[in-house]
């Protein structure tokens, strides 16, 4: 069953097309990858799921909520919380300090009062949040809880921002390059947190991520955007063998692998 349904969805500025009718479901429960050359439009897409950026023309919805009518600060009201490309800390602040922010943005979000689906949604969110300490203590981050954001190596300060993220309680996570500047170690520690994002957490995962072998690896499903447009949408062996992607960004060699 789709959670988020993105229909048509067009972006210009000025004489730029970012996006010309994309659409595409994430399914709730599921891990699909968002991929594409650099300039394909992945993060366009997030931006306009956020709200940090108006469509100019086609359709998202959450859990049945059209989230084009939402202010950017009440997408996170109904379920939605994201990472973002470069790491967004208050570094001057605490690990804990930075999760309780995550935290304070889901129960002071507002919740369009006059929508009783939503309301009713926010009373089960509510039974099933998580106390700040318990996701720190799942990420591994409990010890780290009192030390500044700032001085944590990168790898930690990504586990930070989605811990932060996590604290919103959120139903579908939007993770913006997850995998950027870390270790193969870290990645396959990354690997299995996402996986068990979707398992122990039950939220539902939406990637943007050029590291291919992670995405390949995790993903339920993979879009692929070029230049703007949907080019293939299907499991991640349909298109890891998509001619389409192939000649697009992938390489013959991913076919291969």
């Amino acid at each position: 069953m789709a959670q988020l349904s993105v229909g048509g969805l067009t972006k210009r500025f000025g004489g730029i097309v970012a996006l010309q009718d994309v659409s595409f479901d994430v399914n709730e429960g599921e891990i699909l990858g968002l991929i594409g050359p650099n300039g394909a439009g992945k993060t366009t897409v997030f931006n306009c799921i956020s709200r940090f950026y108006d469509a100019d023309s086609g359709a998202i919805s959450f859990a049945g909520v059209n989230l084009l009518r939402l202010a950017p600060h009440r997408i996170v009201g109904v379920g939605i919380a994201r990472t973002f490309q470069n790491v967004l800390l208050f570094k001057g602040m605490t690990v804990l300090e930075n999760v309780l922010v995550g935290q304070h943005s889901r129960t002071g979000s507002g919740l369009l009062g006059g929508l009783l689906p939503v309301r009713r949604r926010a009373r089960e969110d509510a039974e099933r949040a998580r106390p700040p300490l318990e996701i720190l203590d799942w990420l591994g981050l409990a010890d780290l809880r009192d030390l500044p954001a700032a001085g944590l190596p990168f790898g930690l300060q990504k586990r930070v921002e989605i811990a932060r993220a996590l604290a919103a309680n959120p139903r579908l996570i939007l993770l913006d390059e997850p995998a950027g500047g870390l270790s193969h170690e870290e990645l396959a520690d990354l690997a299995s947190l996402i996986q068990a994002m979707r398992r122990d957490l039950e939220v539902t995962v939406l990637l943007v991520e050029h590291n291919m072998e992670l995405v390949m690896g995790i993903s339920d499903r993979v879009c692929v955007l070029n230049f703007g447009s949907k080019i293939a949408d299907g499991t991640p062996e349909q298109v890891r063998h998509n001619p389409a992607v192939i000649e697009a960004y992938l390489g013959q060699a991913l076919a291969e692998g």
